[in-house]
């Protein structure tokens, strides 16, 4: 139901005296203003434009083009419908001012049924223009390619018909653990609580004969270098998908083909820095995954009832492409994939051996069960790599963050500041006011802090080189999760402490598990939606993302079916369903996603240049594209503070949580 038109002109209504429902509309209106200024940064305006900001009219909330546009058209002649992928909103620009005017008093208020049938309210408001960034052109992942229309409708009938889900339940090539998907493998069963096959024991049977002649038509036309001699059929059901993960590299070769049928569906290739790339899969249509595609990048579906897909009538398979004007939904149907592969009988040799199992089940770092299996994981994985990525991890540090910024800014002045684990010391001139001084484990870390004319020593956070009571304050921002032990966290706390005069306060930064606090995600979490069409540099330095966070971090999928991308990716591909690290060798984590282990490795992709005069091995030396994994124990709500109560002569002054990080303020009694 619409509002009365006076009620939503805002700017006219102060002569008219609003009943209760129209003022109910009035405040629903303005809130949506302000929450898109909020979340989005969308600003609206007072007075007539052309453009107008439709909120709850959105792909994101399920409305689609074909919804909204012919409700929009009856209020006059439109020019563009701006409809970004995941938000909840839309951008309409009239042909004249007057339409648009007409538009907001007519539709503001006004209810409507989206893709889902739901229903919404819109509200409108005045923008001086659509200020949507494009997210740019996206290449494929290299290494993969879509072939359409690679099979006739007939065939596809023929093939579908095929596949009798109703047969003998005691087949034993019938998965029937799965709970979202019906499941059948043929050649060889994959076996989801090792995530792979039983190379001796081949299925009776082998592949279905009604393959035979497709097989071999594709090799012929050079589509597939390999006949397989592995198939898994997939049924999936509107609303649900597969979390993203990577076919386990000792169990097939390259080459990893998947066929479409009965609907088509959007499928998500994640790189590890983060970027991410939606292709959709037409009906009828052979995925190709080969080399990097194949060993690097994860793919998933998202469980979800609709796709985001072009509008224009005859789109190609391929990339999603950025145009916010031509975008649409599409409602899913069943669909049945049918994913080929070749058993590998021989290791895996693939240029991507930090994430190949064949290279990396001996060599994976495990959780240490000693302090002295604690100290050699940090010296690996925590102090060695940034010696090695010193540069382009300063490179990424620009900005403060606001809550540090106003710790240091309410010092009284003349304050002696120790800034342990200070990086490149981007806190170390904040206030000119306080006498500060760095330390931090990385002796390039520390020239850095150097060259910028900041005082830094090289000392370790557990025996920071400064003497007990000497400092007013102290801050460890993003540190004590690089330790790996309790007890070793405890003690870096400890070492704070000692530092302290009497009255003097710490500040402690340590990531959080919780990523989403509150039903709200945080900046690290949000920052994936960047991602998704725009590589950037690795982890740029934005508010309250982990000081020493560089790069990727894992799509863990969900519940029913865990990571697919620990140390070691061993995941069974689109047919498959990954278990539980079972043993305690450390999980890596993917860039942008939400945490589901405690400890892990989180890799930083070096994208800087080679030290000017170090040779290759010197720290710093390492060239761009080599990957390295950093340690961090993220913390559970609670279990800082937890550990600052364990100590002595301290009073806990404030607990917080910032963007992704647990946070105290420690104060020496």
């Amino acid at each position: 139901m619409a509002a009365p038109s006076t009620v939503m002109d805002s700017n006219h209504h102060s002569n008219y005296k609003l009943t209760k429902t129209e003022k109910k509309f009035l405040r629903k209106q303005i809130k949506a203003r302000h929450t898109l200024l909020r979340h989005e940064g969308v600003e609206t305006v007072s007075y007539a434009t052309q453009n107008l900001v439709v909120a709850n009219g959105g792909l994101g909330n399920g409305v689609g083009r074909s919804q909204l546009l012919p409700v929009l058209e009856k209020c006059g002649l439109v020019d563009d419908l701006l409809m970004p992928p995941n938000k909840p909103y839309s951008f309409v620009r009239y042909r004249t001012a007057e339409e648009a005017r007409k538009a907001y008093v007519t539709l503001n208020g006004k209810e409507i049924v989206g893709d889902l049938g739901q229903k919404i309210i819109l509200y409108l408001n005045f923008v001086e223009k659509a200020q949507w960034k494009e997210m740019g052109l996206q290449a494929l992942p290299p290494g993969l390619m879509v072939v359409e229309e690679i099979i006739s409708s007939e065939d596809e009938k023929m093939l579908l018909e095929s596949v009798n889900w109703a047969e003998d339940i005691d087949d034993q090539n019938v998965q029937k653990s799965l709970k979202h998907r019906r499941v059948k493998h043929f050649g060889y069963e994959f076996h989801y609580e090792n995530n792979n096959i039983d190379k001796d024991k081949p299925l009776p049977g082998g592949l279905p004969g009604i393959w035979d002649s497709i097989l071999e038509k594709w090799l012929k036309e050079g589509f597939i270098k390999h006949k397989p001699d592995q198939l898994t059929v997939n049924q999936y059901e509107p609303g649900h998908g597969i979390p993203a993960h990577i076919d386990t590299h000792s169990a097939f070769e390259d080459e990893i083909v998947s066929l479409s049928l009965g609907s088509e569906i959007v499928m998500d290739f994640k790189h590890p820095d983060g970027v991410t790339v939606p292709v959709l899969l037409p009906r009828r249509s052979l995925l190709v995954m080969t080399g990097e595609s194949r060993y690097l990048w994860t793919h998933g579906i998202t469980p979800r009832k609709f796709d985001t897909v072009q509008a224009s009538k005859g789109h190609k398979g391929g990339i999603i492409t950025s145009d916010v004007g031509d975008l649409t939904l599409s409602k899913r149907g069943i669909r049945t994939s049918f994913t080929f592969r070749k058993v590998r009988q021989t290791p895996c040799n693939c240029s991507y051996p930090l994430v190949c199992d064949s290279r990396t089940k001996q060599t994976s770092p495990s959780l240490p069960r000693s302090a002295g299996e604690a100290s050699q994981l940090e010296r690996e994985h925590v102090h060695r790599v940034y010696e090695e990525i010193a540069g382009h991890f300063s490179s990424t540090r620009h900005t403060p963050w606001p809550r540090v910024v106003d710790f240091l800014k309410a010092l009284p002045s003349g304050s002696l500041v120790a800034d342990v684990g200070c990086g490149n010391g981007k806190y170390l001139g904040i206030n000119q006011d306080l006498y500060m001084i760095g330390c931090d484990r990385s002796q390039s870390l520390a020239d850095i802090c150097g060259e910028r004319r900041f005082q830094a020593l090289v000392g370790d956070a557990l025996a920071v080189p400064l003497r007990s009571g000497s400092c007013d304050a102290c801050l460890s921002v993003a540190v004590i999760h690089h330790l790996a032990a309790a007890e070793r966290r405890v003690a870096a706390l400890r070492e704070l402490v000692r530092l302290l005069r009497p009255g003097g306060t710490a500040l402690i930064y340590v990531w959080a598990m919780e990523q989403e606090y509150n039903k709200k995600k945080s900046k690290y979490l949000r920052e994936n939606r960047v991602s998704q069409g725009k590589k950037q540099e690795t982890d740029s330095d934005a508010a309250a993302v982990p000081e020493s966070l560089g790069g990727q971090v894992p799509d863990m999928g969900d519940q029913d079916a865990p990571s697919c991308v620990p140390a070691i990716p061993d995941c069974p591909g689109e047919g498959g369903n990954a278990s539980d690290v079972t043993d305690a060798r450390l999980p890596v984590h993917t860039n942008r996603t939400s945490f589901h282990a405690q400890d892990l490795l989180v890799p930083w992709h070096h994208k800087g240049s080679p030290g000017k005069d170090k040779p290759v091995g010197a720290a710093g030396s390492q060239a761009p594209g080599a990957v390295f994994h950093r340690y961090y124990h993220v913390f559970r709500e609670g279990e800082l503070e937890a550990a600052c109560r364990t100590l002595s002569g301290v009073r806990l002054l404030q607990s917080y949580y910032d963007q992704g990080n647990w946070c105290v303020v420690l104060q020496k009694v």
